[in-house]
């Protein structure tokens, strides 16, 4: 297991995430957290970073609104961002941290940026999600 790959996962499990899949070949493990509100968080390690990737919804159709809301609370989102796929139309949290020095706090921090946001503006996102 390289050290990467085995770092990653035992800061996972020391937060208490729930691995549903471990993939050390491809780099790439799946999280889940169900008290933080976090299910199948994909995380990738491309060394030198860690990918860090949650969907939230599919865009049903283009919307300045929807589009203006979630720049708009880009800004106080404090680990990560809203992001769009390569199709343009799921709407992802993404974040990306350098390995190399990364420890459990800064780890943490972004689990728990992804947490707050989704508590905080879940009603934004399950509005966004049906139009």
């Amino acid at each position: 297991m390289s050290e990467y790959f085995k770092r990653i996962s035992d800061y996972a499990i020391e937060l208490n995430c729930e691995i549903s899949r471990s993939d050390e070949e491809q780099n790439v493990l799946v999280l889940s957290h169900e008290s933080a509100g976090i299910s199948n968080l994909v995380l990738a390690l491309a060394d030198p970073i860690l990918i860090i990737e949650q969907f939230l919804f599919e865009i049903k159709a283009d919307s300045e609104e929807l589009f203006k809301s979630l720049l708009i609370k880009n800004r106080d989102i404090v680990h990560g961002a809203f992001a769009l796929d390569e199709t343009g139309k799921k709407v992802i949290f993404r974040d990306t941290l350098q390995i190399e020095n990364l420890d459990l706090n800064e780890f943490e921090g972004t689990l728990n940026s992804l947490s707050l946001l989704l508590s905080e503006y879940s009603d934004e996102l399950i509005k966004f999600s049906k139009n």
